[in-house]
């Protein structure tokens, strides 16, 4: 059996990648932890339901939108800027964390986790969901409806979502901007 390999090139973390041969029908999750060693992004259902897997896509217009990499090919991703769980945190040249993501900090904050396994795919989903107020904020009295239609498709098996609703919603109406009157 032959395998169909293409020229892959995006943007990861913001790095360059590629261009490098990678097989036509590889899924993203599969190419970030077979060539890039970034295992932080989960396979939990493989099948799309659990968002354990999800990555941020950097749009264009500078907007972000969570995207599964268990079910999305890694080729559908060429030319595009994507953002893993381990490209939240700043880091120093050497590589080491400096200073968590406003969100990541606030997971830890409230103990939003116990086993950890779906945190990354909740990072992402927060993230996107603090993005998209920053440009459409929220009415105070909608804001825990919203918060839960972002992170509703995340699945927890340890019961985490109340730490996690709690967290984002602490962090939605500290963050100046997100929240309407």
């Amino acid at each position: 059996m032959t395998i169909v390999t293409q020229k892959l090139s995006l943007t990861i973390n913001d790095k360059a990648v590629g261009p490098i041969d990678v097989p036509e029908t590889m899924m993203m999750q599969d190419f970030l932890y077979e060539y890039l060693n970034l295992t932080g992004s989960r396979m939990g259902c493989g099948q799309g339901i659990c968002h354990a897997c999800t990555v941020v896509l950097e749009k264009a217009d500078g907007s972000l939108e969570e995207m599964r990499t268990c079910i999305t090919g890694a080729h559908w991703f060429a030319g595009r800027k994507v953002r893993t769980v381990e490209g939240h945190a700043k880091r120093d040249a050497n590589g080491a964390i400096t200073e968590l993501s406003p969100v990541q900090q606030a997971f830890i904050e409230h103990f939003s986790f116990q086993c950890g396994y779906c945190t990354p795919g909740f990072v992402t989903g927060a993230t996107v969901l603090l993005d998209q107020l920053k440009r459409n904020p929220v009415k105070r009295e909608a804001l825990e409806q919203v918060i839960g239609e972002a992170l509703d498709r995340h699945i927890c098996r340890c019961t985490g979502y109340v730490r996690y609703f709690e967290a984002v919603r602490d962090l939605v109406l500290r963050t100046p901007g997100l929240v309407r009157t």
